[in-house]
């Protein structure tokens, strides 16, 4: 049976759904890629149009472009943004709006789980945000009487009619309805909203003509959201190299987003494809010969042979350059893909089958939504998308397959700071202000646990940039917890490996701090002694004292002049001035939060000199060529001085 009602035109769409459901909207929507936003800015301009009408929307990382601030910022963003995103991108105007806190008194949006520090100043955001594991949402939302729900699908003619493929979302638009069923409560109206660049994927994201009862199919839809690739630094590289000697050959991989993950897909690339180049790279940065030691018992040095089998809750990026480049390749068969087989004549033990890589939803650059397009149409069982209840967790009759499936599992993480106890911190600040959510992260740091051989990883940068200077990532205590010390696993920062799995609290302290940043230990451990957790005898070795920047930098400049660690690892949206301009608009920015920088950049503003050929071209893209305002001069000498401070060497660390 094909859907009751098919649209073209959206304000029709949303008028008619507004007409049958009454005044009260209770409306579920999909976190990222699926959340149809032209549908939804329909809906809210009606909450806007008729007051006396509400809504209550219930979803999860609105993706919304940069708001660049005036300025600099303004000027490097706007020409990209638009380049980038496309003239007729739309943003979720709800969220728009809830960012400056202008949602009107009749709409109330509940995130548990916000893009990352977008959020954190907006108050209605911050007070309507629902703290869930991923694994729970579903369940929780059955008791929030939800009467819409509405998702961005994939459509295919068949010759039984039409198909729908929940693609990006299948996460928990399954897991709802079925508890929806489970617990007696009335369906809620189901609309889909079809977008013809959204990546037709088969398997369990497949759904029935009948499984929406309405179908929307704009004459024009915007370019799904595409995520800027993003340079990837010193310290990034050197925690991803330290990462990726923890993979053992064989086993199943979980990474998330971000440049942390770049760097450890960047390790695990070149490990497998220049062995030798990836070695000695290790070699310089393991100067305490820890990673090497650790990697020998429980990951490994050599190439991935078997290869590695993907599951994770997100599919990004990294998974296909992994794919790509011969590293995950490790075959799975689960029920439904035996089904298929089975009704194709075929079995397990017959040809090669089964998928490589399973995960709940995606999100990433339009290079990963066109490989997953082609990699399903030549491979029907290569990609598994599928409900999140089946990815971030080992109930239910799944359990004996999914642990088979997920043997030798290292499930990678960030956090922004831990403490040296071995508790996380990946979403909240002290103050309570939330910057992201909890995920599905504690249910794979628990779930490492629960595995024979599985392995929780987080990953932080063990300093971080503060408002006086730089900041200790590693504290002895912080006011917020994600991640609780009795599931402290494995830490990695840029200087090393922390492994606490089964340590008594004097042996995590202790490795903790040789994991940390030099500039911060002695007081780290003096804390530490003050409270007793640490004996009052505990030399810190003269090894741990040379964890610095500078040593990184020195340890990585032979890999970097061999080209294995490039500024952009896996391309760039931004053009090559685009490239320069970055590292020098970041240095201002950094520079304009403390005293220290204040001055130096006062300074600069009185000797701009004449500008060089290379900073004319950076000077036009920044359209500051011939400033004629006051405050667009002072630009141009700030940027100046940015630049040529990014082509001065980095100072050398000593040797002895």
């Amino acid at each position: 049976m094909l859907p009751e009602q098919r649209f073209t035109d959206t304000d029709a769409c949303a008028q008619l759904i507004v007409e049958r459901l009454g005044a009260d909207l209770r409306v579920a929507a999909p976190l990222g890629l699926g959340k149809p936003h032209g549908l939804l800015n329909a809906l809210y301009g009606l909450m806007h149009a008729d007051t006396w009408r509400s809504m209550t929307l219930y979803t999860a990382l609105s993706l919304t472009r940069p708001q660049p601030r005036p300025g600099l910022e303004a000027r490097f963003l706007g020409p990209f943004l638009e380049r980038h995103f496309g003239a007729d991108a739309v943003d979720p105007q709800y969220a728009v709006d809830q960012m400056h806190g202008k949602l009107p008194a009749n709409v109330a949006v509940h995130e548990f789980y916000m893009q990352s520090g977008a959020l954190v100043h907006a108050g209605g955001a911050q007070r309507n945000y629902i703290s869930q594991n991923y694994t729970h949402v579903a369940r929780d939302l059955v008791v929030q009487d939800i009467n819409l729900l509405v998702q961005l699908v994939a459509r295919r003619e068949t010759p039984t009619g039409p198909r729908y493929s929940l693609s990006c979302n299948p996460d928990l638009t399954l897991d709802f309805l079925d508890r929806v069923k489970a617990a007696g409560k009335a369906r809620p109206l189901c609309v889909a909203v079809v977008h013809p660049a959204l990546p037709y994927i088969g398997g369990e994201a497949e759904v029935s003509q009948d499984f929406f009862d309405i179908e929307l199919a704009p004459a024009l839809s915007p370019p799904l959201f595409a995520v800027p690739r993003l340079p990837v630094d010193d310290i990034e590289y050197a925690l991803g190299m330290h990462a990726s000697a923890l993979v053992k050959d064989g086993g199943c991989l979980q990474i998330g987003i971000g440049a942390l993950s770049d760097a450890l897909v960047k390790g695990l690339l070149l490990r497998h494809q220049d062995n030798v180049a990836w070695r000695q790279a290790l070699v310089a940065l393991d100067a305490r010969g820890a990673t090497h030691t650790l990697a020998s018992r429980i990951g490994g040095l050599g190439n991935f042979k078997t290869g590695l089998y993907g599951c994770s809750e997100m599919i990004m990026d990294g998974f296909m350059h992994l794919a790509k480049g011969g590293v995950i390749k490790r075959r799975s068969w689960d029920n439904l893909a035996l089904e298929r087989a089975a009704a194709a004549g075929r079995l397990p033990g017959d040809v090669p089958g089964g998928h490589y890589l399973r995960g709940a939803f995606f999100l990433g650059s339009r290079d990963l939504y066109d490989w997953l397009e082609t990699t399903v149409g030549s491979d029907e069982d290569a990609i598994d998308m599928c409900r999140v209840s089946n990815v971030n967790q080992l109930y239910g009759d799944h359990q004996a397959l999914a642990m088979l499936q997920r043997r030798g599992a290292r499930f990678f993480n960030t956090c922004m700071m831990s403490s040296l106890l071995g508790a996380a911190v990946s979403d909240t600040l002290e103050d309570g202000h939330v910057v992201s959510g909890v995920g599905g992260q504690y249910n794979f740091v628990a779930m490492a646990h629960e595995l024979p051989d599985g392995r929780s990883v987080l990953l932080q940068r063990a300093t971080r940039q503060g408002k006086s200077g730089v900041e200790t990532n590693i504290r002895w205590q912080y006011g917020q917890t994600t991640i609780p010390r009795h599931l402290r696993d494995i830490v990695v920062t840029e200087y090393g490996i922390a492994d606490l799995r089964g340590k008594s609290d004097s042996e995590c302290i202790e490795a903790m701090l040789s994991v940390s940043d030099a500039r911060f230990i002695d007081a780290l451990a003096a804390e530490a002694k003050s409270h007793g957790k640490l004996a009052a005898d505990f030399k810190i070795p003269d090894v741990w004292r040379k964890h610095h920047p500078d040593a990184l930098r020195e340890a990585l400049a032979k890999p970097k002049r061999k080209g294995h660690f490039p500024k952009f690892p896996f391309g760039s949206d931004f053009t090559e001035v685009e490239q320069r301009l970055l590292p020098a608009l970041e240095w201002l920015s950094a520079s304009s939060t403390t005293w220290k920088g204040r001055w130096q950049l006062f300074k600069a503003l009185w000797k701009p000199g004449e500008p060089t050929t290379e900073e004319i071209v950076a000077l036009e893209r920044m359209g500051l060529v011939s400033p004629t305002k006051l405050g667009d001069r002072l630009q141009r000498r700030l940027l100046q001085a940015a630049l040529r401070r990014e082509i001065s060497p980095p100072p050398r660390v000593p040797t002895a």
